[in-house]
């Protein structure tokens, strides 16, 4: 089955009653056992399993490859299931480059706890292997990465892993599994913040973890969804699936979109840099080709003349709406460095950008105008 049909038909299934091609939302929190004690339709209690979270994770398991999935609240807090699998003590190796929210996790609670963690350039695959201990548990992977779009090997830094009997965990969310597939290079495992370009509408909060197999340590994780209870709610999963429908088509147009507004902006005379994988002089170029199918919604550039001018260039633009997250149909614009706070190492002339639905031209139009104020 082709990538398209699959994003339509994953997890979907003719509601047996109604014969509804479109499944029903099921709010219950509890659900009515037999005299015996039993519960035939396998549900006990929506913080432990719900319908419509069984067809997410079953859809996202299809979509990604992987045998295990378990859904979660957040973005956020599908990475903290994945910390909070591993022991106090163990070492984690992470990106230099990644989510600042992942960052604080790792540095202001895991370090707490008791984790040890590395940060790297996990471009290099070298810096990785050099900084591998015997208590070595985790390398976690972003890439493209957050906000400078660099891109890291997947299969090079899955064996570097492997080897020293890690764990490789992969952050999927920018490439979305219509671009890239981290557990065909050898990743053991895929988080996704569903909020992105899975619910594709900025109008749910969600994110995913998925396992390529069975093992010890999802089931560690599956205790973590099930007793921490950051679950995502029914009609969360429901928004989340009603988004991988067009998550095919979506992709397409924002891979196309942004590749035309990168190529604009490369030749902006007011436009310091570019970050941009699909532009021929990225240097990761070669290899982003190597492992995505497409380059992303997802640009950011550093503009001339410092912060105070990135900032005006973001209080001109009309069609771009200045705000947080990513992968909507609308264009979203940002002062990166701002949004992380104190201690950011995003230039303070980048602004990100995700790159909508919106007609190319019409996008193009209202940054040169601001540019050219």
């Amino acid at each position: 089955m082709r990538f398209e049909t699959l994003t339509v038909h994953a997890g979907r299934k003719i509601d047996p009653q109604t014969r509804a091609v479109t499944p029903p939302i099921h709010m219950s929190t509890t659900f009515e056992r037999e005299v015996d004690g039993s519960f035939p339709g396998g549900h006990v209690y929506t913080r432990s399993s719900n319908y419509n979270r069984h067809l997410l994770e079953a859809a996202l398991c299809e979509l990604e490859g992987g045998q295990e999935a378990a859904a979660f609240a957040s973005g956020s807090a599908a990475t903290s299931s994945v910390l909070q699998a591993l022991d106090p003590g163990d070492h984690v190796i992470a990106p230099v480059d990644s989510y600042h929210g992942t960052t604080a996790l790792l540095r202001q609670t895991f370090a707490r706890w008791g984790l040890q963690i590395s940060f790297v350039d996990l471009t290099e695959p070298a810096q990785a292997a050099a900084q591998l201990r015997p208590n070595t548990r985790l390398i976690w992977i972003e890439t493209p990465s957050n906000p400078m779009l660099r891109i890291s090997p997947i299969r090079s830094l899955a064996e570097i892993a492997h080897q020293a009997g890690a764990l490789c965990v992969c952050d999927n969310t920018w490439a979305s599994p219509v671009l890239q597939h981290p557990l065909e290079l050898g990743a053991d495992a895929v988080m996704h913040a569903t909020t992105k370009y899975l619910g594709g509408h900025s109008d749910v909060l969600g994110g995913v973890l998925i396992s390529k197999l069975p093992s010890p340590w999802f089931d560690r994780v599956r205790q973590v969804q099930v007793s921490a209870g950051a679950v995502p709610s029914p009609f969360d999963c429901w928004l989340v699936m009603r988004g991988l429908r067009t998550l095919a088509c979506r992709m397409r147009a924002h891979c196309d979109h942004a590749a035309q507004v990168a190529a604009f902006l490369d030749r902006h005379p007011s436009v310091e840099q570019v970050h941009y994988p699909g532009l021929s002089h990225h240097p990761q170029h070669s290899l982003a080709a190597s492992q995505m199918s497409g380059f992303g919604g997802m640009l950011s550039f550093q503009v001339s003349g410092g912060k105070q001018q990135a900032m005006s260039v973001a209080s001109q633009v009309k069609i771009f709406t200045r705000a947080t997250s990513l992968g909507g149909t609308e264009s979203l614009i940002e002062h990166r460095a701002s949004i992380e706070g104190p201690g950011s190492a995003t230039p303070d002339n980048l602004l990100r950008c995700s790159i909508g639905l919106e007609h190319p031209d019409d996008l193009i139009e209202d940054l040169a105008q601001a540019l050219d104020q």
